[in-house]
């Protein structure tokens, strides 16, 4: 059989707002439901707090409050604190006793001081607006706050904030897991640089000259390929990095061939001209794949005009070296996650992902896209 406690409470016309009616007894849900099973995680209601004081008159235990109200003994030992008080008798000796009403003043003005509120609030327009550019754009929360900044649509919000609203799970359809960056633990050790391949005539990273680790000039490219996973198609993309611009050209293979890979830079050299292919691509930093192993032949012009590029490769298993390149190739992903098969991506598809990366915003470049960084820079190119 279901307990009941009630409560009445008085009301003087000073203190009395709301709408029921005054002396309107407060009936208390029956508390023998939660006989027994532990509420993690919820603030003491208001009538509980009756309860307790109700069942301290009683000279009932601490554990029997506890267990009469589902939660843990600290829980209301730590209650039976804030609420205690200190009063006098009528033979003028103090006594300490538990009150609800003060125990429930105190909550409330702590509430109050838990701090603002989201600044985001209940602006659900600027939620949707944040949770489609992360879903079907990628942008991450800096790119974001660029783009929320000369909106007047939109509440702007800075990348950090934005960072803590992900984190902090606010928003419904985005998670951290829909980053493109996150955080990762390195352990500190020191990678031994190995030499690269003998590859007869091949140049290897640290025969650059200088000027192209400044990043001061346009035309030095780092390339590289992105394929689908074991047993799926042999199709990949030929990733090509511009380190100054962070310029991307991504164009479609039919496998993951050296000869796949020298038939299209034959492609883009006819459709630039051998002299603008020359200016445009001086050198190009590769890893030691067996796709880039026709080197020579990349060097050499198809039109048989001579020279028209450097090749240099990476010391092998050394990523960071093409680092541009790398974070191109996780912006990719976003778009065709690995194991994807690469074959079921249109022309067309790939080629509005390349035209998307490039209108990315950049913290790089203060917010500024590759496309924007290169008119800024006046430099021309198409292709």
């Amino acid at each position: 059989m279901d307990c009941f406690l009630f409560v009445t409470l008085i009301y003087t016309d000073s203190q009395w707002s709301g709408t029921a009616e005054r002396n309107d007894s407060l009936t208390i849900e029956p508390c023998c439901k939660t006989r027994g099973k532990r509420e993690m995680g919820r603030h003491t209601r208001e009538n509980e707090r009756y309860i307790i004081e109700t069942m301290l008159e009683d000279k009932k235990s601490v554990s029997e409050i506890a267990e009469r109200l589902g939660k843990h003994i600290n829980t209301i030992y730590g209650e039976i604190r804030r609420g205690t008080v200190e009063l006098v008798d009528t033979n003028l000796k103090p006594y300490t006793v538990y009150k609800a009403d003060v125990g429930q003043r105190i909550h409330d003005e702590r509430s109050h001081n838990k701090g603002i509120g989201l600044k985001i609030g209940n602006d659900h327009k600027t939620a949707g607006y944040i949770e489609k550019m992360v879903l079907e754009h990628r942008y991450s929360p800096y790119a974001l706050s660029v783009a929320l900044r000369g909106s007047d649509e939109f509440m702007t919000l800075s990348f950090k904030t934005i960072y803590n609203y992900i984190h902090s799970d606010v928003f419904l359809n985005v998670s951290d897991e829909n980053l493109t960056y996150k955080v990762s633990r390195k352990t500190g050790r020191e990678k031994t640089k190995r030499p690269s391949r003998n590859k007869l005539g091949a140049r290897t990273i640290d025969e650059r000259p200088d000027e192209i680790k400044d990043r001061a000039r346009f035309g030095d490219w780092e390339m590289d390929t992105v394929y689908s996973g074991k047993g799926t198609t042999k199709e990949c993309l030929l990733v090509l990095t511009e380190r100054m611009t962070r310029h991307e050209i991504i164009r479609k293979m039919v496998d993951r061939t050296a000869q796949s890979v020298l038939d299209e830079i034959n492609s883009l050299e006819n459709i630039l001209g051998h002299e603008k292919f020359r200016n445009t691509f001086r050198t190009i930093t590769c890893d030691n794949g067996v796709e880039f192993s026709k080197f020579k032949e990349i060097e050499l012009s198809c039109q048989k005009i001579g020279k028209r590029t450097s090749l240099y490769f990476c010391h092998p298993f050394c990523s960071c070296e093409r680092g541009s390149n790398e974070n191109a190739n996780k912006l990719i992903r976003k778009f065709i996650p690995k194991g994807a098969d690469i074959s079921q991506y249109s022309d067309a598809f790939i080629k509005e992902m390349e035209t998307m990366i490039n209108n990315y915003p950049r913290k790089l470049f203060d917010g500024l896209s590759s496309n924007e960084y290169m008119r800024a820079m006046n430099i021309q190119f198409n292709y």
